[in-house]
């Protein structure tokens, strides 16, 4: 980064200078990354029964916001060289993007194996990689400025970087939102999982399912089944919790399984006051 804002001001590069900003938000979330890790490791107790892993979630909202607002620095920086620019030494350019580039490759390896299970490293994982695309496409603009002396290539490989910055913030701020909000996990569908409950050969009822995410890595749901009079609640408890962990990867489980009565009711999926309608035997 120091070597990124001394040779982007020698050679008048904001493309050199944008990846240096990026690059101090990748510091940050680095930093912010190993702490909210360490946080997340402690054990569950207290007030907290779920454990603090919920701060990763928090740390990559963070990432994606200063993905955000680095982004448009640049996008505004790089609009004015446009119409306006400067005498950029396209040499000086092409020699530290390439070695940025370098670097950026030996970070994004050491990232690349955990970020499929933490959406804290992912958020990690994403600021280097966005770093990686836009060394290649500064370098490349480098390259161009050399052979054809147009300086308007450096601020165009900018708008590229500000441009990987705000798709890379979308899908981070997205997924971890949905993890805040509590919102069921990507790969998981509300629907087909009631329906595979309901297609139980005991079950007559499924209402007040839930389906949300904890942390990265740990989805949770909880529901009321009702079952035939003649059925055993546990047996068939044990055997829906199995089921739900082997299609859907769901381990963590609370379900409440009571015998159907002659004069039941049902409850509103999700709703904060229930409101009783007459049970369908069909």
């Amino acid at each position: 980064m120091a070597i990124e804002i001394t040779f982007g001001i020698i050679a008048s590069s904001l493309a050199l200078l944008a990846d240096a900003g990026h690059m101090l938000t990748d510091a940050l979330a680095l930093v912010l990354a190993i702490l909210a890790v360490g946080i997340a490791a402690r054990p569950a107790g207290g007030r907290f029964t779920y454990g603090l892993g919920r701060v990763e979630v928090l740390s990559a909202q963070a990432n994606g916001i200063s993905l955000l607002l680095i982004g448009g620095w640049i996008t505004y920086s790089a609009i004015r060289r446009v119409i306006d620019p400067p005498e950029v030494r396209g040499g000086i350019v092409l020699v530290v993007a390439l070695i940025g580039a370098l670097a950026n490759i030996a970070a994004a390896a050491v990232l690349a194996r955990g970020q499929s299970e933490s959406i804290n490293v992912r958020g990690a994982f994403l600021h280097i990689t966005t770093d990686l695309a836009g060394f290649l496409g500064t370098a490349l603009a480098g390259g161009l400025i050399l052979l054809t002396g147009w300086n308007r290539f450096d601020p165009i490989a900018s708008l590229g970087v500000a441009l990987l910055c705000f798709i890379s913030a979308f899908s981070l701020t997205r997924e971890s939102l949905r993890i805040v909000l509590e919102g069921s996990p990507g790969d998981i569908d509300p629907a087909a999982v009631g329906q595979m409950l309901a297609s139980d050969s005991e079950v007559v009822e499924v209402h007040d399912l839930h389906v949300w995410t904890v942390t990265s890595g740990f989805p949770a749901l909880s529901a009321h089944i009702l079952v035939q009079q003649e059925s055993d609640c546990h047996a068939a408890r044990a055997r829906l919790a199995e089921a739900l962990n082997e299609q859907f990867g769901i381990d963590h489980t609370t379900l409440q399984v009571d015998h159907v009565s002659s004069a039941g009711h049902s409850l509103e999926l999700g709703a904060a006051s229930p409101r009783k309608r007459p049970l369908d035997h069909s």
